[in-house]
């Protein structure tokens, strides 16, 4: 089992900056390829938000975040963090990280946990 821990979430005003982080345990933990974080809004599903691979970095990023969002991780400390800039409000969602055994998925079904979420919200 893989536990999956987010912090940094609140609320900012339009154009301000957060910084998420996910921290990662458990014994299986270091078979992780990749790591994700999606984002749900009230009433809508679970979408894609950005995903990064765990042992290269390598990047993906769903199109209405990117130059503005920012994935990266801490081996070391097996922790994960998504920077959040120029925010919109828009962007206000539960935001969830996830971990898959599969090379960079974007979608919900391919991963495998979930953390419980850290609310963002942006006010305009």
């Amino acid at each position: 089992q893989v536990q999956l821990v987010e912090s940094g979430g609140g609320l900012v005003q339009a154009g301000g900056s957060l910084r998420l982080s996910c921290a990662a345990s458990g014994r299986t933990s270091s078979s992780i390829v990749t790591m994700g974080w999606f984002r749900q809004a009230p009433g809508k599903e679970r979408s894609f938000v950005a995903a990064i691979h765990w042992s290269s970095g390598r990047t993906s990023y769903e199109s209405s975040v990117k130059g503005r969002f920012t994935i990266s991780r801490d081996n070391a400390k097996n922790t994960v963090h998504l920077q959040l800039n120029s925010l919109q409000p828009e962007d206000t969602a539960v935001y969830v990280c996830a971990a898959s055994y599969q090379w960079m998925p974007t979608t919900p079904p391919a991963y495998t946990y979930w953390g419980q979420g850290t609310q963002v919200t942006v006010s305009s």
